[in-house]
């Protein structure tokens, strides 16, 4: 049995993103070299597809962008990248997120590149590597403000020299992340940016010599070419979107879009109540449309009252608490609605922006972000590729 609510994902719309990401890195260097200032070459790309890329399909999402020329592919955690090696992914993997948890020799049968972000997991990572007779290439992170994962950037002296010394481990690249590089106003963004390059500096001076570094996310990449370094690490702008508040005018395209269906169309009078709790009591005689899509696929209970559908090209207030598998909308005021019309989640269904419902609106009705409307896409949903 195949379900209606369905998320189509534009393979080429994500080729083109990565292309435009990387033109307008290029042009930024180019206008840098003109001006004296700033990077001068183009940073390389790691194309974060962590998280099932952001809900679009690690497995096809990765495959397209190491064909398209990605530099290097970030996944969250070991079993990520050992899903993408098992899909046929050759590209270099760089696995952000803490290795504690994990099955280390996934690292290696795999040929992942960890990141190093504690002592503990240095010496667990010495030790392996020894024990297998070999070497391993990481990644180092530092903590400049965060206070997740990572060295701390004022106490390296005392704690990075035993990692530094491991016979068996390399040190290719030192990283860190922002936790406000979407908020202008906030100087904290500055602030680990000046804590990174002194750390890179201390670093140095600590017998590791230069190392290739990376820091900026979407939102730092688009905010400030300071942060370039030699890799930038773009998410979801790869995907289509520009991180709110921030705005651009780089030719994206949303890569994703969710669809269903009309099921049933159903009459409802006045002063009646419509879906659990009755929280909805029709004012006039209403038209209500039923879609096959709830918060088990992946849509937030605050979407009631708040969020619309597409359908016939217009928006369709959705009323009623969103269930476990179904939503109503209001198309009292839309002519002809029948079972089978199209129902646009996120899209389009027009070329006017009111016929167009993206991520970042669908998130500013209740209030998160982008990131997890995208994310939390159900798992039930199937994804065609296109």
């Amino acid at each position: 049995m195949v379900r209606c609510t369905t998320a189509r994902v534009d393979l080429q719309a994500l080729e083109a993103n990565l292309r435009a990401i990387g033109s307008y890195l290029e042009d930024e260097a180019r206008l840098n070299r003109g001006a004296g200032r700033g990077p001068v070459l183009p940073p390389g790309i790691i194309a974060v597809v962590k998280a099932n890329a952001y809900g679009h399909g690690a497995r096809r999402v990765a495959q397209t962008l190491e064909a398209s020329g990605a530099t290097m592919l970030a996944v969250a955690d070991i079993e990520e990248g050992v899903d993408l090696r098992k899909s046929g992914v050759r590209a270099p993997i760089l696995v952000f997120g803490a290795l504690s948890v994990s099955d280390l020799d996934g690292v290696f049968d795999h040929e992942l590149t960890p990141t190093i972000s504690s002592p503990a997991a240095g010496a667990a990572l010495q030790a392996a590597a020894l024990a297998r007779r070999t070497s391993l290439h990481y990644h180092l992170k530092i903590d400049t403000g965060m206070n997740r994962l990572g060295f701390r950037h004022d106490n390296l002296r005392l704690t990075l020299p035993q990692l530094l010394s491991s016979a068996n481990l390399v040190l290719d690249a030192v990283h860190t992340h922002f936790g406000t590089a979407e908020e202008p106003g906030n100087p904290l963004f500055g602030e680990q940016r000046d804590r990174f390059e002194r750390a890179c500096v201390a670093i140095g001076e600590l017998g590791a010599g230069p190392r290739l570094r990376h820091a900026a996310n979407s939102a730092a990449l688009l905010r400030d070419s300071r942060v370039w370094y030699d890799f930038v690490r773009p998410g979801l702008l790869l995907y289509g979107l520009v991180p709110p508040p921030l705005g651009s005018t780089l030719p994206l395209k949303p890569v994703m879009s969710l669809t269903s269906q009309v099921v049933a169309v159903k009459g409802v009078r006045v002063g009646e109540t419509v879906g659990y709790d009755g929280r909805f009591r029709a004012e006039r005689a209403t038209t209500l449309a039923v879609i096959p899509a709830g918060y088990a696929d992946g849509l937030d209970r605050r979407l009631e009252g708040r969020g619309s559908v597409l359908i016939r090209g217009r928006r369709a207030p959705i009323v009623g608490a969103v269930s476990m598998d179904m939503l109503t909308a209001d198309v009292t005021d839309i002519d002809t609605v029948g079972p089978g019309d199209e129902v646009v989640l996120i899209g389009s269904q027009g070329s006017d922006p009111q016929q167009t419902i993206d991520a970042r609106e669908m998130a500013a009705w209740i209030g998160t972000i982008p990131y997890e409307v995208l994310c939390r896409l159900g798992s039930r949903v199937e994804r065609k590729y296109e």
